[in-house]
């Protein structure tokens, strides 16, 4: 089975056949008869071709013209082009090569040379894309290897606090139905893409990691806080913050920036009042503005040694005298769509 296709482009039909001729024994043959034809048939997917043989002299699109298009379009950029041309090779081969042609073949064809050079750039094809490949799989394996160390860090934060392990799992959960939600929404659906919603999801359980730093006695304390250790538990989500920035190599891994935004942020409040940067608004990076509403929301329905759990339409209640202060408001008016959800979870597990 022939599995590569060679694309011969050229006004001659006697040039296109004589290729054909050297080339078929090994490869699948397209035709086409000008550049328009070219550019057509392979936008339009009509034919996919691993290599393509492109006449420079032709009538209404030359070459150049084929090879600029070709280069501009994603589906079509990394396609190997030889050229083939009888006019002023040393002209030729700089304008070509400039724009992107991987080589010459002159004619009249010596068979013998076509048959290496159509073979040799369709090797270096797959070189480079087995390359690719790899550095894809090495970049996977990375990023599966930050987020695997970050949620043990979570699970270590959980065996020390069961209560906050639980709090984990459930903020988690309700993230995600608000940031689903959200997703859909009119005012957010142009704000989170598809990245967004799966970074968002998966850097949710981080939000507390900076506990791993607060001693035992203040986060294990079986009552309410002093101020001073009120303190103390404040600092968590800076640490929190530093901890995903230590692990940052670059700043455009995405999911780490979710991590660090919704680590460091979603203690901050919409009227400035919050901590640890005093951002107010829009400045609030939009993950830790979700998480605020569902902290908050988990906090209050949850059971704690200095207070018993509130009832759902109380916890919202209170989240919505929120709304403008504490919270962003189109946030709570999109939690108040889907607030329902909430209440079916059971959140005592």
């Amino acid at each position: 089975m022939k599995e590569e296709t060679v694309l011969i482009v050229d006004d001659v039909e006697m040039n296109r056949l004589i290729l054909e001729e050297i080339l078929m024994e090994h490869y699948s043959i397209a035709h086409a008869s000008n550049g328009i034809e070219a550019v057509s048939c392979m936008f339009s997917g009509a034919v996919a071709p691993s290599i393509v043989l492109l006449d420079i002299m032709m009538p209404e699109m030359d070459g150049y013209e084929v090879l600029e298009l070709l280069q501009s379009n994603p589906q079509t950029a990394k396609i190997p082009v030889i050229f083939i041309t009888a006019a002023d090779a040393e002209t030729n081969e700089t304008r070509g090569l400039s724009l992107g042609a991987v080589d010459y073949i002159s004619k009249p064809f010596n068979p013998e040379v076509v048959k290496i050079r159509v073979s040799n750039h369709l090797k270096l094809r797959h070189y480079s894309e087995s390359l690719e490949e790899m550095v894809q799989m090495k970049v996977e394996e990375l990023v599966k290897t930050k987020e695997k160390m970050l949620e043990t860090m979570a699970s270590i934060i959980e065996y020390r606090n069961l209560e906050t392990g639980q709090h984990v799992k459930r903020t988690s959960e309700l993230s995600r139905i608000l940031v689903e939600h959200l997703y859909k929404h009119p005012h957010f659906n142009r704000i989170i893409t598809d990245e967004d919603y799966d970074s968002i999801v998966k850097a949710v359980p981080l939000h507390d990691i900076g506990k791993i730093s607060i001693p035992d006695s203040v986060l294990l304390k079986p009552g309410p806080l002093t101020a001073e250790e009120f303190e103390i538990i404040k600092t968590h989500s800076a640490i929190g913050s530093d901890i995903i920035r230590f692990m940052q190599n670059t700043d455009d891994d995405p999911y780490l920036i979710y991590c660090y935004n919704i680590c460091r942020y979603h203690h901050e409040r919409w009227d400035g009042k919050g901590y640890p940067d005093y951002l107010k608004g829009d400045d609030i990076p939009l993950p830790a503005r979700i998480l605020a509403v569902v902290d908050v929301y988990d906090a209050l329905v949850s059971a704690r040694v200095y207070k018993p759990p509130l009832s759902h339409s109380e916890a919202i209640e209170i989240i919505q005298k929120g709304a403008g202060s504490q919270f962003d408001p189109e946030i709570i008016r999109a939690l108040m769509e889907v607030h329902e959800t909430f209440e079916t979870l059971n959140l005592t597990e």
